[in-house]
């Protein structure tokens, strides 16, 4: 799938062409292709209501263009014959040797072009600047802080998560309970609060909070945390792997964080996470007001001067943190969500893989990009959430799944099964919420034997204990092979010369 979407994002939040292209990691002439097949189709962001992802990569790309790959230089050997001075060898002598062997490549220009982008990709130390709002590093402190319980006594460590905005250098830190993604997710939150504003581009590390997939060249961020940015309307950029100079300021900033913030509070006991917070606070406030070593300004001066007025305003509600998951639709239309919960989904979507957004209040179903289910979540006991508008007429969300197609299916291994099923439908609120019980039942039936789920049915009944949970325990545990109470069988008594048994009655009368 193209990154068509997240260009035209990018580009109504302000950046530039070659921005969104090291931002998105496509080349800047596949950027400038998108947009003119958006303006060209009249597409711009946000999109129109109704437009998901597989909609708009109809609109722009309706045929598969052909393209032919062009010869590239050897970058590494022409680098290697400029840098040898004694044979006075010039950029533009090598492309003249180079076009008498390819006279379709490219033309000098471009030549000189692609050859600084090689140069930037060298292993070069340079020292950074950024412009103001521009730049937040984000990073958790190789040191740990540490809490201790009140009532239990127990002692805990805390991760310390640290940003720097990179022109400034003004410091957030926050101690927190792990680096986990609701850690993560919250620091962040925090962060853009305490510097009233959002960056243009955010750079964490490769942690798994951050980047699902660690990649040199075209790193996946994590779902959530790729949401978050877009409801900051800030670019993540991770580092590069193994390339702690890419975010040297946060560098920087994480070793001034253990030298003048945990250091002076290391002989310090705390009994709560916030009691903790709290005095780390008051020591970054010192840090970010201290004036940098022979000159007269703060960060905090630097800040309220300059990157505070940059920054882009943080929006109307803070983000709230969700969970993405992927989901099949079952027969009954439902998607299993956290506590083995169960939505509805429209029944047009049965057995196609759906996206879950799991927030602490609503359950949202996506697919390719576009809201098709939301749900207040429930924590009662309720398994089932269903949406009436959800359900086929009469409740029959495929014609092949029928109550009464399930009841034969079960009459056909015994009585007792199909009564089973009978009595399990007409437990729930609906017949198709039993559908998926069924479907248990089926896979038990090729599991264990017909003959031995008719046995675990007809106990189940005698037991008065109608679902798949019930019947999945008698037969993990054998209890169908003993008999059910009340029939146990009586051992014959002893045979001897004294037992006259029922013949010699019948002979005497």
């Amino acid at each position: 799938m193209r990154k068509t979407t997240e260009v035209l994002r990018l580009r109504a939040a302000g950046m530039s062409a070659r921005e969104i292209a090291r931002a998105v990691n496509i080349a800047r002439s596949t950027v400038a292709e998108y947009l003119r097949r958006a303006d060209a189709a009249g597409v711009s962001w946000p999109l129109r209501e109704g437009l998901d992802e597989e909609g708009l990569e109809a609109l722009l790309f309706p045929t598969v263009e052909q393209t032919t790959e062009r010869p590239v230089p050897d970058w590494a050997e022409v680098h290697r014959q400029l840098r040898s001075r004694r044979n006075h060898v010039t950029l533009r002598l090598t492309w003249l040797e180079w076009r008498e062997q390819h006279p379709d490549g490219l033309g000098y220009s471009q030549y000189c072009a692609h050859y600084r982008r090689f140069l930037q990709s060298l292993d070069v130390v340079m020292r950074l600047s950024y412009a103001p709002g521009t730049r937040m590093f984000v990073d958790f402190s190789g040191d740990k802080a540490t809490w201790c319980d009140a009532g239990t006594g127990e002692v805990h460590e805390a991760d310390v998560f640290v940003a720097v905005l990179g022109c400034s250098g003004m410091l957030y830190v926050e101690a927190t309970r792990g680096q986990d993604l609701f850690s993560w997710v919250g620091a962040h939150v925090h962060a853009f609060t305490a510097f009233c504003g959002v960056p243009e581009v955010t750079v964490p590390d490769n942690l798994k909070a951050a980047v699902t997939t660690a990649c040199f060249y075209e790193p996946e961020l994590n779902a959530t945390y790729a949401e978050l940015a877009t409801h900051y309307n800030t670019v993540v950029l991770p580092t590069r792997v193994r390339r702690p100079r890419d975010k040297a300021a946060a560098e920087a900033g994480v070793l001034t964080v253990e030298r003048w913030v945990l250091a002076p509070l290391r002989n310090r006991q705390f009994f709560s996470l916030a009691e903790l917070n709290a005095a780390i606070a008051a020591e970054v406030a010192k840090v970010n007001t201290r004036p940098f070593r022979g000159e007269m300004s703060s960060r905090k001066d630097l800040f309220d001067e300059l990157e505070r007025p940059a920054l882009r305003p943080l929006p109307e509600r803070a983000y709230e943190l969700a969970q993405w998951k992927k989901a099949t639709v079952s027969i009954d239309y439902h998607v299993q969500g956290p506590d083995k919960k169960l939505y509805s989904v429209p029944y047009q979507l049965v057995r196609q893989r759906l996206d879950l957004r799991v927030s602490a209040t609503t359950i949202e179903v996506y697919r390719s990009g576009r809201r098709v289910a939301s749900h207040v979540r429930e924590h009662g006991r309720r398994r089932y959430v269903t949406d009436p508008a959800h359900m086929p007429a009469s409740h029959r969300a495929h014609a092949e799944w029928t109550p009464s197609r399930l009841i034969s299916w079960g009459r056909s291994i015994s009585p007792e099964t199909g009564t089973f099923i009978e009595r399990l439908l007409e437990s729930r609120p609906h017949p198709e919420h039993a559908y998926r019980a069924c479907l248990g039942l089926m896979n038990l039936a090729r599991r264990y034997g017909d003959e031995r789920l008719s046995l675990a049915c007809r106990r189940a009944l005698s037991i008065r204990s109608i679902s798949y949970t019930s019947v999945k325990s008698i037969l993990s545990e054998g209890l169908d092979r003993l008999p059910l109470p009340g029939e146990e069988a009586t051992p014959p008594p002893p045979m001897h010369e004294n037992l006259r048994g029922a013949a010699y009655f019948a002979e005497e009368a």
